[in-house]
């Protein structure tokens, strides 16, 4: 039962979970499924479901980038609250942004920190279009990251102007991951991003495949970019 293997998948990895961590992810599932009842925040959940392809799939992120070292972290469209509360969670030094362009998520979110008892979690309502030229947000964030927002070349003009020179923005991705990465490739020169390897990972019970697009911000972003809201998806730099 994924649950009960949580705590021991993420053991394997060098993450050993509190006590308090551990209520935190219980209370995290209860709120989840209580506020799904009231709004659509997630077609998952199933407690042993949620542990696996919510809780640990945000972790995996860890996996790949050393988050000990990592200051700020900037979530682009986390809907539930995937991948940074987790995330958070584990890291409780960090301090996380989350920007979502739906407001009812953003007052479950708002809850769910204070519930937790989360310190350091700002939330800002808006498009990442808008918020990334924003001097306060605009290159600001050691990571961004973004868990099945868009494809990787839209995800990347949205994202990476959220990152400092020598960050790193981290794309989760199912078994698609490696296809988008290859028509990312313009996007990722265009934005000032240099491909890192990528992580690759099988999910423990399931066995799904997800691939953590990882890439480093080496040049400034043109001024230009983002576009305004709703271009990137519907004329993206392929």
């Amino acid at each position: 039962m994924s649950k009960h293997q949580f705590a021991s998948w993420l053991q394997e990895d060098g993450i050993q979970l509190t006590e308090k961590q551990e209520k935190q992810f219980d209370l995290y599932y209860r709120m989840l499924v209580d506020w799904n009842k009231k709004m659509n925040l997630t077609g998952i959940t199933d407690e042993d479901e949620v542990y696996e392809k919510h809780f640990y799939d945000s972790l995996t992120a860890l996996f790949a980038h050393n988050f000990q070292k990592v200051k700020n972290v900037v979530d682009i469209g986390a809907g539930a609250g995937f991948p940074s509360i987790p995330i958070k969670i584990c890291f409780p030094h960090l301090k996380v942004v989350i920007v979502d362009s739906l407001k009812k998520r953003m007052t479950f979110l708002e809850h769910l920190a204070e519930e937790l008892d989360l310190q350091e979690v700002d939330f800002l309502h808006g498009r990442a279009e808008d918020v990334a030229h924003i001097s306060a947000h605009r290159e600001k964030y050691d990571v961004s990251i973004a868990r099945a927002v868009a494809r990787m070349s839209v995800l990347t003009e949205l994202c990476l102007p959220f990152v400092k020179r020598g960050g790193t923005f981290l794309a989760m991705k199912g078994s698609t991951g490696l296809e988008e990465k290859e028509e990312a490739g313009k996007a990722c020169r265009m934005i000032g991003g240099r491909w890192l390897d990528s992580y690759s990972l099988t999910l423990p019970n399931e066995k799904s495949e997800r691939y953590i697009l990882r890439m480093e911000k080496i040049d400034s972003t043109p001024k230009s970019y983002p576009r305004k809201p709703g271009t990137p998806s519907k004329k993206p730099l392929v």
